[in-house]
């Protein structure tokens, strides 16, 4: 519990310190921000089994850090519209991966995989380790 309470700490920290004039996030834009995160790496940790499988424990480690977010920050009666966020991630997620991975057009394979790594790391980004 400890450390949840660390971590959500820091992530608090760190989007209130984003700007001088910016406002901390509330929290349900925190619980937000945290289950489209895990669904994201949910999905990055899928697509590692198949082509990468090391990463895929530590993808699968950061993740539930993030989820340990989640569960900081998520009032009981919220769990559907977490789940729902996640999900939609993770499945936005898994299309660009399947996009930047199979797809015929180097050019916008090569787009879509910036924008999915792009999006992973906006999540990683969340947490100091």
């Amino acid at each position: 519990m400890k450390t949840i309470a660390h971590r959500l700490a820091l992530v608090v920290a760190l989007f209130s310190a984003s700007s001088p004039s910016a406002q901390p996030l509330d929290v349900d834009e925190q619980l937000k921000t945290f289950a489209t995160c895990v669904g994201r790496l949910s999905a990055v940790m899928e697509h590692q089994w198949m082509f990468d499988g090391p990463a895929s424990e530590h993808t699968e480690e950061l993740r539930d850090a993030v989820l340990e977010l989640v569960e900081a920050v998520m009032p009981t009666a919220r769990g559907d519209e977490v789940l729902q966020w996640r999900i939609s991630a993770k499945v936005a997620q898994a299309a660009l991966l399947r996009r930047a991975t199979f797809n015929t057009d180097t050019r916008d394979a090569a787009w879509a995989h910036s924008h999915a790594d792009r999006l992973a790391r906006d999540c990683t980004g969340l947490l100091l380790s």
